[in-house]
């Protein structure tokens, strides 16, 4: 099937990783974004729906066909678990988790009609290695990982779904966490790549998930995240 043709889904497409795949996959495939509001930041031609994955409300007309989803909204809530609230884990695990079940729910007769389609989650580092103060976050994605592997084998062989994991990434949900040099500094030190990952470099992944070119892959989660999850420097 010609690119051109293709029909792409991004969530959360308006901002940080997720703006990054829209622009990647705009110039050859038919793109739609849903996300919370509009944002003058989408590229020419780039079809636009208000949707809030929390609310529970019905997701958009989805396009008769689609060739691949990528659902990118999340959180980034530090804190110790002693001030971690019920209410801060059932919020992350809404936006993380259900907002991702509800998108691919909404999705999969559009997907199943699709000759070769694809589903892109999110999850984070923090679920394979256990960094501090990631408790709510990490449950949340931990989650996502697990969706991630079943709806694989489940969906198997129509319709590929796989998870990148990124470490931190520099976009506007990150802001502050990178919005000083001695922040940002402080944590490349922690990469064995001594560097924050840019959106357009997991943005691009995904787009390449969604596209078929890594085409042979299911149920596999993508570690990229400066070597942190697989590497130590010596001291």
């Amino acid at each position: 099937m010609d690119k051109a043709q293709r029909n792409y889904l991004i969530v959360g497409g308006t901002s940080g990783i997720g703006l990054a795949a829209v622009r990647q996959l705009a110039g050859s495939a038919n793109v739609t974004v849903w996300s919370r509001q509009a944002s003058g930041d989408l590229p020419s031609g780039v079809n636009h729906d208000v949707w809030d994955a929390t609310s529970g409300t019905q997701p958009p007309r989805v396009p008769d066909r689609l060739d691949g989803l990528a659902y990118c909204p999340g959180s980034i809530r530090l804190k110790p678990l002693s001030r971690l609230t019920d209410g801060d884990f059932r919020s992350d695990f809404e936006i993380n988790c259900l907002g991702a079940v509800r998108a691919v729910r909404a999705c999969l007769p559009a997907l199943r009609r699709a000759p070769d389609p694809a589903v892109v989650l999110f999850s984070t580092v923090a679920v394979s290695q256990g960094i501090p103060l990631h408790a709510s976050v990490a449950a949340a994605k931990g989650a996502v990982e697990g969706i991630t592997r079943s709806l694989a084998a489940e969906l198997a062989p129509r319709i590929r779904v796989n998870a990148i994991a990124p470490s931190l990434v520099t976009t506007p949900l990150s802001a502050a966490l990178t919005g000083s040099e001695e922040r940002r500094e402080k944590a490349a030190k922690r990469h064995p790549m001594q560097r924050i990952a840019q959106s357009e470099e997991i943005g691009a992944a995904a787009a390449d998930l969604l596209t078929g070119r890594w085409g042979w892959m299911t149920g596999q989660v993508i570690h990229l995240d400066g070597g942190l999850s697989s590497v130590r420097l010596l001291a």
